[in-house]
């Protein structure tokens, strides 16, 4: 495992440090453009905030495309730098600096990108990665329904084949789509053969957001935002062209969208200890023993993160891809902001019932502890985290399951009670 930068990603270091002082406000020291873990007041005061943060992220990433710093790791051939994916670790970290963020677009560039550069035709690519990297496209996923969460392979949304054009026919229901009402396209899986078990008869396609018979509700969280959505779809029109990969093939595709998403969550957060340390001091509760063990568990977790990060950078810059290991980051990531917004509730004592700006850290706490629950389902729940580090890093015996190869009909009627 390699703790320090190479002579190369050093001068890469230093070359991105002098860009962005250059270019890049320095951070405020609040936690910048993570909507979900912000309260409003109102539908209207999130959506306010919300076109604020996407129009800040979507200058800065048409700054980083001038620059020639949008897509490191990405191939020149689609658009990128060309760079590696431990320059892109670098660059991210030099960010953290900065009050700069790309937050609203990451489906899009973390996601989506890969996954059309590994799966999707020529003009798929041509079409949808130029907007991204300038900034132009938000994207979302229409994966998660109300009967088909962690078996994600249980979704019932329908797609008929319209023999006469060749275009696909989708009706279904979504849930916890994020920023689905500001998204131009989406990622959707959709069932295309019922005879086929569960896993085999999924198709993956691309879907314009503005298509005739798209219906986005907001969620109301429990921390008072809107940042997830239900999104109903009755007889969505979707083009032939538009299917990635093969026809009832898309659980193969599905997996390196899903290998993103682990990635890209259990690769944020930055360090929660030192924030806290500071709250205790202001609090003059530095001193409390308690308080203080409270803290050392958040920096071991911040520490135990950090050197995950570092072992998977070394990896990706030998060229080794990043395996079951985002799992890990992942799980850990979620169980940290819990015991960070925990501890930091803990420190505030009786302020910590109190919300809005006149609170320490602007309330961040309360809004963060509101938020965490969303980390240990979003991307994969705690349990199918637990369920990946068991089978594909310990190598024990995968979990038995009687549907796996029942054709999809049979598993339906069953459930609804019909046979």
């Amino acid at each position: 495992m390699e703790l320090q930068d190479t002579p190369e990603l050093a001068a890469f270091r230093a070359e991105a440090r002098t860009w962005l002082a250059g270019h890049a406000p320095p951070f405020s020291g609040r936690v910048k453009h993570r909507l979900h873990f912000e309260s409003a007041e109102s539908a209207e005061a999130y959506e306010e905030a919300e076109r604020a943060s996407l129009e800040a992220a979507k200058a800065w990433q048409a700054t980083l495309r001038a620059g020639g710093w949008a897509a490191i790791a990405w191939p020149e051939a689609f658009g990128g730098r060309g760079g590696t994916p431990g320059q892109e670790a670098v660059f991210a970290e030099e960010c953290e600096r900065f009050d700069v963020s790309v937050g609203p677009l990451m489906i899009g560039l973390k996601m989506v990108g890969p996954t059309l550069m590994r799966h999707g035709t020529s003009a798929q690519c041509a079409e949808h990665l130029p907007p991204l990297l300038n900034g132009e496209r938000v994207w979302c996923q229409l994966y998660s329904e109300p009967g088909a969460g962690s078996d994600l392979a249980s979704l019932r949304t329908r797609a008929v084949r319209d023999e006469a054009t060749g275009d696909w026919i989708v009706t279904g229901q979504k849930v916890w789509t994020s920023s689905a009402q500001v998204a131009d396209w989406a990622i959707l899986l959709a069932r295309t053969n019922i005879d086929l078990p569960k896993h085999q008869g999924i198709t993956y396609f691309l879907v314009d957001m503005r298509t005739p018979g798209i219906e986005v509700r907001p969620l109301r969280q429990m921390n008072g935002s809107y940042h997830f959505n239900e999104v109903f779809l009755d007889e969505v029109r979707v083009p032939a062209g538009n299917v990635v990969g093969e026809v009832d093939a898309g659980w193969k595709v599905v997996h390196t969208t899903l290998a993103a998403e682990r990635a890209m969550i259990g690769g944020g957060g930055g360090e929660r200890a030192r924030a806290l340390v500071e709250l205790a001091r202001s609090r003059g509760r530095i001193d409390d023993p308690v308080v203080r063990q409270h803290i050392a568990e958040v920096f071991t977790l911040d520490e135990i993160l950090r050197f995950l990060g570092l072992r998977m950078r070394a990896a990706i810059t030998r060229g080794v891809p990043p395996g079951p290991e985002a799992s890990i980051m992942k799980l850990l990531v979620a169980r940290r902001a819990h015991r960070a917004a925990e501890t930091a509730l803990a420190i505030e004592g009786p302020h910590g019932l109190l919300v809005g700006e006149a609170t320490a850290g602007h309330g961040s706490g309360q809004q963060q502890l509101l938020s965490a629950q969303g980390l240990r389902i979003g991307g994969g729940t705690d349990f199918i985290q637990l369920n990946a580090i068991a089978e594909r890093i310990l190598g024990l015996p995968r979990q038995r399951h009687p549907d796996k190869d029942v054709p999809f009909r049979m598993t339906t009627a069953q459930r609804d009670g019909s046979e």
